[in-house]
């Protein structure tokens, strides 16, 4: 599993891995989820907590998850191959649905649909924001979203952006993880995400420097 928001001190402290959750209140869902221990954790050695660049971790699982109606599995993309500007995505998490004391944390998984930003246009973007005229994109994100309404907020870190296959509208590949934004979809600036693509190699070594074969989560 590929994700974010863990501490170098990992060690110290039990982590479990939930697959196919979807309400965080009840346990009498249709289907059910599946927990596996995390035994072992590889952080991006770049990794800075301050400013976010290289945020990424690699999560080994004790056994793997069962595919299950509501356990699927989404590709990597190919390395430093950036998915289309406009290209549909979907992210989905249980974080705020507003921005500041309004917003209120979900219950229920949700999802929405943001379109991926060029990096130009997105670094533009975040331009006209408190960052100022001289803020500099890092090359570890990529951005999607800037439609007002539709973003992920405050609670959504970590989760997955994933979009479709070219060729393949059925079939998804994680080309993001959500990182950091501005506001939540005020105002139509787009969200900052890591660029799974960008740090594809770095994930390859990590997995295959526990014995596995990359080859599995490719298209």
């Amino acid at each position: 599993m590929i994700t974010h928001y863990l501490n170098r001190d990992w060690q110290t402290k039990s982590i479990r891995a939930r697959a196919g959750e979807w309400d965080t209140q009840t346990k009498q869902e249709l289907y059910p989820n599946q927990d596996r221990d995390v035994v072992d954790v590889k952080i991006h050695r770049d990794f800075n907590k301050g400013n976010l660049f290289y945020d990424i971790a690699v999560l080994f699982l004790k056994s793997p998850m069962d595919l299950a109606p509501n356990v699927q599995l989404a590709c990597l993309p190919p390395p430093r191959e950036r998915v289309r500007d406009g290209t549909r995505c979907f992210a989905s998490g249980w974080g705020k649905d507003h921005f500041e004391k309004e917003g209120r944390y979900q219950v229920i998984l949700k999802k929405v649909e943001v379109p991926v930003v060029e990096r130009n246009r997105c670094q533009s973007q975040l331009r006209k924001t408190r960052l100022g005229q001289l803020f500099q994109l890092h090359t570890s994100f990529m951005c999607a979203g800037g439609e007002a309404g539709h973003d992920t907020c405050k609670g959504d870190g970590g989760s997955p952006l994933v979009c479709p296959i070219p060729g393949e509208p059925d079939r998804y590949q994680q080309n993001g993880i959500v990182a950091w934004g501005i506001g939540c979809g005020q105002d139509g600036t787009p969200g900052v995400y890591v660029d799974v693509s960008f740090l594809r190699e770095w994930v390859d070594n990590a997995v295959a420097g526990k014995g596995y074969d990359t080859s599995v989560y490719s298209y």
